[in-house]
């Protein structure tokens, strides 16, 4: 649901060489400087729960996807939320991330969630968007499966913490990524899956602990949260991440889409120096044109709506007090937190910005963009599709 923006897809057109492979978002700096100082991820989670009202699981469990676990941010905040809605019901959370620090850092938050929900089954994977129900279509994926499954024992936070510690290593295995000589994207070395539970609730979880080639159900909810590259073809995101989850909804069940869609100040500040620059080509319309046409007459077994804007667009800013951009002058600090969140989120490489950063006007230019706003905001657009219950 986090980090997915990390992702770069092979833009049609793109030249070769260096410039091909090379991946702004995988550096780390970048990444942890945004997501600490906006609230992106509170955003996202609020709105996922906005769906929330709409879900009837049926039995044994309710089963959500999150297809970019992230840092586990939302994800937890989503987990909190279903909680306090369905606080008896099993549920089963399939997580997909194929980096092994953001595994590291995601399992963390999850320490607490089988305390207040004990009947949970976490499940981490790193296959793709196409493999979602964890049974891979490849024949040679399906083979070399690394499949494991871990019983927590006992009853208590701080045993947890300590026993998925001691699991690292076994993730380092699982998680070992080797890069794409086309793309220069990082690829999965072995498919693997991690299942977790309560020992304790092994038996009443009995129905619903997946296991590995026995796969026959599907999600009430999937949340796509940033799972592309902005200038990516919307034929690329529906044929490849879109249809392949929308499939896998069950009847009644919900998939929520989000991306950014600009038109915002981190855009404006973008534009001061690459005018013509175009950092969100493809909005929701053509994507879910893309979704209809490869649905085909499946089409008709859900419901399709982009949405009107003020019903899909959604604002989150950048944490700052306000007399740090009160008056004339402005902290560096929150200068340089300001410029980084917005050339992370339109996504300049770094080779652009090293002429930009020379210049040394770049700074001047964000104190004023944050003055004539009262500070830094975005724009996320989202879209809902639904699958027919009938």
């Amino acid at each position: 649901m986090d980090n997915a923006r990390n992702r770069k897809k092979t833009e049609p057109g793109q030249s070769s060489g260096k410039k091909a492979n090379f991946r702004f978002y995988d550096n780390r700096q970048n990444y942890l400087s945004f997501i600490n100082t906006c609230n992106e991820k509170y955003t996202i989670a609020k709105r996922a729960g906005k769906e929330f009202q709409y879900l009837h699981p049926s039995p044994p469990a309710l089963r959500i996807y999150d297809a970019g676990m992230g840092d586990a941010t939302v994800l937890s905040d989503c987990m909190r939320d279903l909680h306090q809605r369905f606080p008896n019901v099993p549920m089963v959370v399939v997580a997909k991330e194929i980096s092994m620090e953001d595994v590291r850092i995601g399992l963390d938050k999850m320490v607490d969630r089988f305390c207040e929900h004990p009947s949970t089954v976490l499940v981490l994977t790193n296959l793709n968007y196409a493999d979602c129900r964890l049974m891979p279509s490849n024949i040679a994926s399906a083979n070399a499966m690394n499949w494991q499954e871990i019983k927590l024992e006992g009853t208590n936070s701080y045993g947890y913490k300590q026993q998925i510690e001691s699991l690292h290593d076994m993730f380092a295995h699982g998680w070992e990524t080797q890069t794409s000589k086309v793309s220069g994207n990082p690829l999965f070395k072995r498919p693997s899956v991690v299942v977790i539970y309560r020992e304790d609730h092994r038996i009443l979880l009995d129905a619903v602990i997946p296991r590995a080639g026995l796969q026959n159900w599907y999600y009430d909810f999937i949340l796509a949260s940033q799972p592309w590259r902005a200038r990516t073809a919307a034929r690329f995101k529906a044929e490849r991440i879109v249809v392949p989850l929308a499939r896998s909804l069950a009847p009644g069940g919900r998939m929520l889409v989000i991306q950014t869609c600009g038109e915002d100040p981190a855009e404006e500040v973008i534009k001061q120096f690459w005018p013509k620059e175009k950092p969100f080509p493809v909005d929701r319309h053509a994507i879910l044109k893309e979704t209809k046409a490869l649905l085909g007459r499946d089409v008709r077994q859900f419901n399709v709506k982009a949405g009107t804007d003020k019903q899909s667009i959604f604002p989150y800013r950048m944490h700052a007090l306000p007399s740090e951009i009160e008056g004339a002058s402005i902290g560096t600090s929150t200068l340089f937190a300001a410029w980084n969140a917005a050339v992370y989120v339109n996504q300049i490489e770094d080779q652009r910005l090293e002429a930009v950063i020379q210049q040394g006007s770049y700074l001047k230019t964000t104190a004023k963009i944050l003055n004539k706003y009262g500070g830094l905001y975005f724009n996320d657009e989202s879209f809902v599709i639904s699958r027919n219950r009938n």
